[in-house]
């Protein structure tokens, strides 16, 4: 395995990016909800539903971008599924770890970015090594 190959993380960057954003929908937007509408809520519970919909709206956003590249939806939602799972929840779990230990589990602007950060750094290697050795890539 090359670990050196400048293209590749490039890419395996692009392809981290996309899915950072399609889980950081759903992971931020359940948690921001409980803040604002139920914050007694128990913290585990919202940690795990954010996860959940973190891991739903990354689904969703691949399976919308590999529709555009003209997959049938079958066959995007698949491939969107099969390839970024073991990446998304690898980078949800990260960014809600990351959450609880710096601010308990509450949105805050100055957490937001090194949440980010960890939720892309963490599955980061991973998409290289997959796009590298199987030439998978979902974006």
């Amino acid at each position: 395995m090359d670990w050196k190959c400048k293209h590749t993380w490039k890419r395996s960057a692009n392809n981290t990016k996309w899915c950072l954003l399609g889980c950081s929908i759903g992971d931020f937007g359940t948690i921001f909800a409980f803040q604002m509408l139920a914050p007694e809520f128990n913290l585990w519970a919202v940690m795990i539903l954010a996860i959940v919909n973190g891991l739903i709206t990354s689904i969703a956003l691949e399976t919308v971008i590999l529709m555009r590249q003209s997959f049938e939806f079958k066959t995007a939602l698949e491939t969107a599924f099969k390839m970024s799972f073991v990446s998304m929840v690898a980078m949800e779990v990260a960014m809600n770890i990351t959450d609880i230990i710096l601010v308990g589990g509450v949105l805050t602007w100055w957490a937001i970015p090194i949440m980010l950060t960890v939720g892309f750094l963490t599955p980061w290697p991973y998409n290289y090594y997959r796009l590298k050795k199987f030439g998978i890539e979902c974006h």
